[in-house]
């Protein structure tokens, strides 16, 4: 069985052989040819040359063409800031800052010609001729949430309390957008449309079935009317989410390094709707070795009571600097898994101990917010959770304190060890949990920040 055929019988919930591997290679396929990010992301020749790598160094059974959330947020204005180890983050939210959400693009929709798009679709057709009758091939689309935050920022989380109508219209608006990007990749020959909506986890299940419900039953249904697959794509603890996830009809639902698999897992099933993920990006696949992610894999596998309906692959987009050997050790494990069962049977991974001294948090002068994320510049949440610590910044000025701890550096996984963080991003004042998974509104952290001074 060709490997494409392994993972579509798979998400047709159909008994597959072995588990299915899908790596997340999105700024990281630019490393294995010597391309830092922000040229693979800009140049379909370069481009198209890592994913040709990545395909023959992991083996996938799919693969994604481009993991870049800020293309549609781009066409439609926002400014974007360019990184060489990660992809870019949105700089302005041109619909910030108004009482109402004023779309000047109300009837404009992202052409073919529009940004970015073109190189996507080009390398999207270059890609299907030359591994698209072996490999299943992914196009990630920005989900309309994320894609809604990307053009109002964080005032839409104000937004859903004030202006229900306004919101929901909104929202409308960006399916739209994401219902077009879905058919222009399934016209270039994507099997699977991935919705990727990151900050659908800083919300609630209430919020959700009121205001996203709809929107992705509609595009889900529009992807299987295109003749693809879908993947509904969300980081962070999406734990409280994901029933409602379920119900708005995906064919699968991949999670981060955030939600405990196999109980999700018990949930996806009830519904038969495949899950994928979740290995860690940094603690595993960044700063582990080899042997650490082959025993990740099999343990996880080793687990796992009922191995249908299951896609293995990293938690989210992999870091730009994962080991090599490290992809690979994931591919061997799904490929030849008793041989490599064998080979970690007795191994025991060895734990760095780097000492991190806290705060003394009850003798502190002012209040002290502490931001824990994954990478504000390349995790959507992130970026969230740390611009609404910065804007508390901007209007207490030095009566604070606040700082991001990046989980990417080693001293920080350490230092959320320490503290009993148990999920990203997380945001902490004067030692104490305060918003965990769900950004804060202006009103709300500022009353958190009052409540201590």
């Amino acid at each position: 069985m060709l490997p494409k055929e392994l993972l579509l019988k798979a998400l047709n919930h159909e008994k597959v052989e072995r588990t299915p591997w899908v790596p997340f290679a999105g700024v990281h396929a630019g490393k294995l040819v010597g391309y830092d990010a922000t040229e693979v992301l800009q140049s379909a020749d370069k481009l198209y040359e890592a994913l040709i790598k990545v395909n023959e160094l992991y083996k996938p059974d799919g693969q994604p063409v481009i993991f870049d959330l800020q293309v549609e947020a781009e066409c439609l204005g926002c400014e974007l800031v360019w990184a060489k180890d990660g992809p870019p983050s949105v700089k302005t939210h041109p619909l910030e800052g108004t009482e109402e959400i004023q779309i000047p693009c109300k009837c404009t929709i992202p052409t073919k010609e529009s940004g970015r798009i073109p190189l996507i679709l080009d390398v999207m057709e270059r890609m299907k001729k030359s591994v698209g009758d072996t490999t299943a091939l992914y196009g990630l689309i920005c989900g309309p949430f994320t894609l809604a935050t990307h053009l109002r920022g964080n005032d839409i989380f104000m937004d859903m309390y004030d202006d229900e109508d306004m919101v929901k219209d909104f929202l409308d608006y960006c399916n739209a957008v994401a219902m077009q990007m879905a058919e222009y990749y399934v016209q270039a020959g994507m099997d699977v449309i991935a919705v990727v909506d990151p900050l659908i986890s800083q919300i609630s299940p209430n919020h959700f079935e009121e205001f996203m419900a709809k929107p992705f039953t509609q595009l889900f249904d529009k992807i299987r009317e295109l003749g693809a697959k879908s993947s509904f794509f969300v980081c962070g603890d999406a734990t409280r989410n994901i029933e409602v996830m379920c119900k708005s009809n995906p064919d699968s639902i991949s999670v981060d390094e955030n939600v405990n698999l196999l109980e999700a897992k018990k949930i996806t099933d009830k519904y038969n709707i495949v899950i994928g993920g979740n290995i860690p990006l940094t603690t595993i696949m960044l700063h582990g070795t080899q042997q650490d992610n082959m025993k990740y894999v099999i343990d996880l596998l080793d687990n796992m009571d009922n191995k249908d309906n299951f896609v293995l692959a990293p938690g989210c987009d992999m870091p730009y600097d994962c080991p090599i050997e490290n992809a690979i050790g994931v591919a061997q494990s799904v490929l030849e898994t008793e041989k490599v069962r064998e080979m970690v049977k007795n191994y025991i991974a060895v734990d760095d101990e780097i000492e991190i001294e806290l705060p003394d948090y009850e003798n502190l002068s002012k209040p002290f917010v502490e931001v824990f994320t994954l990478d504000s510049a390349t995790c959507a949440a992130c970026t969230y959770m740390f611009g609404a610590a910065q804007q508390a910044k901007d209007t207490f000025g030095d009566a604070i304190d606040m700082v991001e701890y990046k989980f990417t550096i080693k001293e920080n996984i350490a230092r959320c060890k320490k503290m009993g963080v148990k999920n990203l991003p997380s945001m902490y004042i004067n030692g104490k949990l305060k918003f965990s998974s769900i950004v804060p509104s202006k009103e709300e952290l500022e009353k958190a920040i009052k409540d201590v001074m």
